[in-house]
């Protein structure tokens, strides 16, 4: 009897699910736009993230976020507000009456609340400033008197500050007595006897410790920390290595003046970033949607201006070699080549140069060390790219243009060794000069827009014309 024999059946593939993070958008809109009772909407929006309200706030019509201004308390309002950017924040602020931008203001955390004051007109901001509370006028006064290169203008007054000579029992009720103001509480920063800086003390560690251990012996007296005056840029590359939820910002007297969180340090990382990247464009500063054809004018055409000066200087230096051209015009076909490739390297070179130079304690060993690494890279990616182009544009030339064959590998031979000279010398370049601009204290961001694509140009125009000159026409009479 013969036994039955089923298949195995095979399984279909399973697909991965892919979740997705939900939208409340409409939903938000929804209640909105339905709930009339003052009492019911904040109940129900209760249930919402903050963050969720306000990416609903540019779907809603002006009439309808004014209901929700006098709808929603102040301390909802105000946690709405800090969730939009600076451009929408004043946008909406604008829509409110006096009493409320003071009220919510007020309740701002001070470094935002500052940020958002530089939005607002002049002449409505200095309204606003004195008729705010003089606490907070104060603390805002201080973050307003740095500049916006200076660390300061970006720090908040929302921490907790205890003196050096309590225990842990009165270190932790005097926590608890500030934190209904300051919500940054997993640093607890100290003061000495003068009313100095002193150190900083984790809550993880002031929690663990016996009631009656001394503050003293829990305190990390080398806790980082910056000085308000100092460059921002100069403070980011300094504390972007540091894993804190916050870095205390002393004055000249090492008091303590606020503290830069590591929100506020991804911001201004952020902007920084911004800011190079608007001047690897050869732009003033970062343009955006709402800004005026004026504004970005303004910040656009002066750097043209300097372009076409420079590029101008390129051209008079192709015009030395108009003879040249004249004699062996298929020379021409190929300028574009070259200095595409002394572009493209130089650029490369740049690119590593700047991210190199974010160590403010690179060495001039390790400079030089830098330049030779690049000289190298340059030379062996300048060899292949020449002898490519030496072997491919030798049978081009040969085939499409009619040249016989020591003619064609002649002229190939002459774009080949350019490539590889304008290529060394575009890494070098791209190298150099910005090392150059940093140690004359500029910013090396700005070398990578005009300067080192006209250099780069003129080092492949003269090179390649040079040596069709001296080899195509002198030596082989082509």
């Amino acid at each position: 009897m013969e036994e039955n024999k089923t298949a195995p059946v095979s399984e279909a593939p399973q697909t991965e699910t892919v979740h997705s993070r939900p939208r409340y958008e409409h939903k938000i809109l929804e209640l909105i736009r339905t709930v009339n009772s003052p009492k019911m909407l904040r109940e129900k929006l209760d249930d919402y993230h903050a963050n969720d309200i306000a990416e609903a706030f540019e779907e809603l019509s002006q009439f309808e976020r004014e209901k929700l201004y006098r709808m929603l308390d102040t301390e909802r309002l105000t946690e709405i507000i800090e969730y939009l950017d600076q451009d929408e924040q004043a946008k909406f602020i604008n829509e409110m009456n006096i009493r409320k931008i003071i009220a919510i203001i007020n309740e701002m955390e001070t470094d935002k609340a500052a940020d958002l004051l530089r939005e607002i007109d002049k002449e409505k901001r200095e309204i606003i400033l004195e008729l705010l509370e003089p606490e907070v006028r104060k603390k805002i006064s201080v973050i307003f008197s740095y500049d916006d290169d200076e660390i300061g203008s970006k720090m908040t007054t929302n921490y907790i500050e205890v003196p050096r000579g309590l225990d842990v029992r009165s270190a932790t009720k005097d926590l608890i007595r500030q934190a209904k103001d300051n919500d940054n509480i997993s640093t607890i920063y100290v003061r000495d006897e003068n009313g100095m800086y002193f150190g900083a003390v984790s809550l993880k560690d002031l929690i663990i410790s016996r009631a009656d251990t001394p503050l003293e012996e829990v305190i990390t007296t080398s806790y980082p920390y910056v000085y308000a005056t100092e460059p921002i840029d100069r403070v980011v590359e300094e504390l972007k290595d540091y894993n804190e939820d916050s870095i205390p910002v002393l004055n000249n007297d090492n008091l303590l003046l606020g503290v830069i969180t590591s929100q506020d340090l991804l911001e201004v990382m952020d902007e920084e970033m911004g800011e190079d990247y608007a001047r690897f464009a050869g732009l003033a500063a970062e343009e955006d949607l709402e800004e005026t054809l004026f504004q970005s004018l303004k910040k656009r055409l002066p750097w043209l201006i300097v372009l076409l000066l420079l590029g101008l200087l390129v051209s008079s230096v192709v015009s030395i070699f108009e003879d040249v051209v004249a004699e062996l015009t298929i020379i021409m076909a190929f300028q574009s080549l070259i200095l595409g490739m002394a572009g493209n390297v130089g650029t490369q070179s740049l690119g590593v140069t700047i991210r190199v130079l974010m160590d403010e304690n690179l060495t001039k060993k390790q400079k030089l060390q830098l330049v030779w690494k690049e000289a190298r890279v340059g030379a062996v990616n300048g060899f292949v790219i020449g002898l490519t182009a030496f072997l491919v544009l030798g049978l081009y030339i040969h085939f499409a243009k009619g040249y016989i064959w020591w003619q064609a590998y002649a002229i190939s031979l002459c774009i080949g060794c350019s490539l590889w000279l304008s290529m060394v010398i575009s890494s070098l370049t791209g190298t150099t000069i910005p090392l150059f601009f940093r140690k004359i204290g500029v910013d090396p961001a700005v070398a990578s827009g005009p300067l080192i694509t006209t250099v780069n140009d003129m080092v492949g125009v003269i090179t390649y014309y040079s040596l069709a000159w001296t080899f195509l026409i002198q030596f082989l009479h082509l």
